[in-house]
């Protein structure tokens, strides 16, 4: 395995109770990574959340909804956290281990984000948008399916995704702009990212613009065809990411990610821990 993981949490994210710094990275080079980026959740929005969710087994423990009925995380103990990386660092020095951070809706937080970020060293911050309705905010699940009409959802989710690469916040790659797909209703019938081609190209434009990478996620198969949009669109840099929450599925589903980006016009770079970048035709 000759990729870099640049998406991958650990216990120091509140969604990731089976996750293991130490263990990721024994993993990683069990795989042969050259790198790995641990991009702890940073989520500062309090989201309203649907009373059959914190009823589920889960990440969500119920003891964190307030009486308003919103949803709030804990935040990242970052002094804790990058401590651990440099233990990781020291136990592991054939690996690059990265330091990072996954922002939730930055563009909503401005002031949380820049004390966050002024307090500690992170090698790589991904942005990504995890609700939609910034007055009343709710998590992007499979429960709100059953409350907003799927296409809805997903061109309401593509807005949001807009108005963050649109923004000022400082992050450097885009995390799975696909997100809501992971949740898409059986009964709604297959995925078609052609139906949304408009709105996955506006936020595709703006991200190329900004100078800033996108993330193939492999959570769930990114659709070829946005990758090709991105390459369009004058997109320069990918950069793959698991998403895992534990060690064991790292990397998951790289090969044929790869694959995939190479044939849209991506290839490795000079290191094995570099972006994919464009390819520049003569």
């Amino acid at each position: 395995m000759h990729l870099s993981d640049g998406h991958v949490h650990t216990e120091w994210s509140w969604d990731a109770a089976a996750g293991s710094m130490e263990r990721s990275c024994a993993r990683a080079v069990e795989l042969g990574l050259p790198s790995i980026a641990f991009t702890e959740h940073v989520d500062f929005t309090a989201w309203l959340i649907a009373p059959e969710v914190t009823a589920e087994n889960g990440p969500f423990d119920a003891a964190w909804a307030g009486p308003d009925g919103r949803f709030r995380p804990p935040l990242l103990e970052a002094p804790g956290y990058l401590a651990c990386v440099q233990r990781c660092r020291e136990q592991f020095p054939g690996l690059r281990i990265v330091s990072g951070a996954e922002l939730g809706e930055p563009h909503w937080h401005e002031q949380q984000v820049k004390a966050l970020l002024g307090a500690g060293s992170f090698d790589r911050v991904l942005g990504s948008v995890h609700s939609v309705a910034a007055d009343e905010p709710w998590m992007v699940d499979h429960h709100l399916f059953d409350r907003i009409e799927p296409g809805e959802l997903i061109r309401a989710y593509l807005a949001e995704a807009l108005s963050l690469v649109s923004s000022s916040a400082p992050f450097a790659v885009l995390a799975h702009i696909d997100y809501p797909v992971r949740y898409w209703p059986a009964w709604a019938g297959r995925f078609d990212a052609a139906a949304y081609e408009d709105e996955y190209r506006a936020v595709l434009g703006v991200l190329a613009r900004s100078g800033r990478a996108l993330e193939v996620n492999t959570k769930v198969p990114l659709p070829a065809v946005i990758v090709r949009w991105w390459y369009e669109a004058g997109g320069d840099a990918v950069v793959f990411g698991s998403d895992a929450h534990e060690p064991a599925v790292i990397a998951r589903g790289f090969s044929d990610a790869a694959a995939m980006v190479e044939a849209a016009g991506f290839h490795a770079g000079r290191y094995r821990e570099d972006f994919w970048r464009r390819s520049i035709p003569y």
